[in-house]
């Protein structure tokens, strides 16, 4: 299906997601992962959580607010979630086309466990369609497209195979985890009885039900967040802001661990207006601990007319959302740059010091400036 096509399919369910928080628990991630799998055997199709039937076979899915509303054989925008005969499937269930044990800071996470590992997994697919998307082979894909390097991988195995590599936490990654929900969440709760963290690295499109299950498993999760303008969203993702600011707002009231990530493009989002008003947005809503990632542009996919982002860009912008109040400000892709470090926000003491993805020293327990004992917010060993 073209993607104009879809918009004008799903235009009924765009009018409407503000209400799909509300659909029927009958069809939770639950009820999905005790389903049986699909109907030709396929193990990587299961029943999704989060839709709702409608007249003559059709569905409405819930899970992102793009709220997809699908006719039998069709396949959503995501390219993973489908109408089977009145009822909606996950198409890649247990499906990975991506795994590495990843430092965590590669995430980024700061301010989470940092020195450790976290098997990173994706599958194919996303709700998002952004212009400058980094791994837009996996995202930007269908089950049909890429093969399933691993097999069949169950979340129970997965979970063992976190063990086997002493990885402290699973990060669902590289793709949008969002659009396999399904899996996650199983794999979060089968994590979490293990000892092992769940993560999820994500664009935060996600509706306030499904959210709100996702954060009774998660142990952290980090927002890559694409600009603080609607417009951008709109042209450059496919998408919409006010959702993701919900996301951010009902993540920081949890739990569970906040980061988020700027990826700054020249010319596009870069304007220094557009910085402060992000960092007051964060400040406000969010807190001032909550560490924002300033990352380097680099051309890919549908952007390779632009340049890198220049160093003084990615300068700036740290200093203006310092100035703005936020505490833990850092510059990303850019090894070797002093704000990699974590610093005390009230003295300044050196608290972690790291070189591209590694750490090299930290004084991180219990969770307090060694100089000045200030606490250092975040999750430590």
């Amino acid at each position: 299906m073209k993607r104009r096509d879809f918009f004008k399919l799903s235009s009924f369910g765009l009018a409407t997601g503000g209400l799909l928080g509300c659909i029927s628990p009958a069809k939770s991630a639950e009820d999905a992962s005790a389903s049986p799998a699909g109907k030709d055997g396929d193990p990587f199709t299961r029943r999704a959580a989060w839709f709702q039937p409608l007249a003559e076979k059709k569905v409405r899915c819930g899970l992102c607010p793009t709220a997809c509303v699908l006719k039998p054989g069709q396949t959503g925008l995501c390219r993973v979630r489908s109408n089977v005969d009145g009822e909606l499937v996950t198409r890649v269930f247990g499906r990975l086309v991506a795994m590495a044990n990843d430092p965590i800071e590669k995430k980024p996470l700061n301010h989470f466990l940092p020195g450790t590992k976290a098997l990173s997994v994706s599958t194919v697919g996303c709700n998002f369609a952004c212009r400058f998307c980094q791994n837009w082979e996996i995202s930007q894909s269908g089950p049909d497209e890429r093969r399933a390097r691993f097999g069949y991988v169950s979340p129970a195995k997965l979970v063992a195979m976190a063990k086997e590599r002493g990885a402290r936490s699973i990060a669902f990654t590289y793709g949008e985890p969002v659009v396999f929900y399904e899996y996650m969440i199983e794999t979060a709760r089968l994590a979490r009885k293990a000892g092992i963290h769940g993560v999820m690295i994500s664009n935060g499109y996600i509706q306030p039900g499904p959210l709100d299950e996702l954060l009774k498993v998660l142990s952290a999760i980090k927002v890559d967040f694409k600009a603080y303008d609607e417009r951008f969203y709109s042209e450059f993702c496919g998408g919409s802001l006010q959702p993701v600011l919900k996301t951010l707002e009902k993540v920081a009231k949890s739990k569970v661990w906040l980061e988020m990530v700027h990826l700054t493009i020249p010319s596009l989002n870069d304007g220094l207006e557009a910085v402060d008003k992000l960092a007051g947005w964060v400040k406000t809503h969010l807190g001032p601990d909550v560490p924002l990632h300033f990352t380097r542009f680099h051309p890919t996919y549908k952007l390779r007319n632009l340049p890198p982002t220049p160093v003084r860009s990615l300068v700036q912008a740290y200093e203006r959302a310092r100035a703005a109040g936020l505490h833990y400000v850092y510059v990303g892709n850019l090894p070797g740059h002093d704000a990699e470090h974590t610093r005390c926000h009230v003295c300044g003491e050196l608290i972690i010091e790291r070189v591209g993805y590694s750490v090299r020293s930290r004084f991180v327990e219990p969770g307090r400036c060694p100089k000045c004992s200030a606490k250092i917010p975040g999750v430590w060993l």
